[in-house]
């Protein structure tokens, strides 16, 4: 990834964080918004293909999950702004920077769907433990750690009730 942080900026951004510091941050949200994009467009997928018994609920869970990605990818797009740099925001971005696999419908298979999506939310609740230390550690960017901290906290909600639908 490029270096995404606005030059020659007028109002430059004296925040207490080294640009080279900010500058890393910068890329750890960009890829966690890329990885957060492509989840949200995998639960639309799920709950617009979603089949069976348990289709009205999973139809309705998978709509609450990507409800709640959605605020936060805003989230993170501003964060990432807040920051002086420009986000990312094409589709080719998102999938070049993506650590998620892409899936299609999965034939509708409520179990395949749930399965897959755990996988993802357990990945980027892994990725996030790592951030926080090291954008309160070694960036010196409190801010950004704990607003990781939330989404960490966030995913690791959303991978719960996930988990309570598999084993229902």
């Amino acid at each position: 990834m490029e270096n995404t942080l606005v030059k020659n900026n007028p109002s430059a951004i004296n925040i207490g964080i080294k640009e080279e510091h900010r500058s890393k941050v910068v890329e750890i949200l960009s890829y966690l918004l890329a990885d957060e994009h492509l989840l949200y467009i995998k639960l639309r997928n799920y709950h617009w293909n979603i089949e069976g018994m348990s289709f009205q609920a999973l139809h309705e869970f998978f709509q609450e999950q990507y409800t709640t990605l959605e605020g936060s990818i805003d989230d993170i797009a501003e964060r990432i702004r807040s920051l002086g740099a420009y986000s990312p925001g094409s589709m080719q971005e998102f999938r070049e920077m993506a650590r998620l696999n892409e899936t299609g419908h999965l034939n509708g298979k409520d179990i395949d769907m749930l399965e897959n999506i755990l996988a993802d939310h357990e990945m980027i609740i892994q990725v996030l433990r790592g951030n926080v230390d090291e954008t309160a550690e070694q960036l010196n960017d409190a801010g950004t750690a704990d607003f990781l901290t939330a989404l960490m906290e966030m995913h690791e909600k959303m991978a719960w009730m996930v988990r309570s639908h598999l084993r229902g």
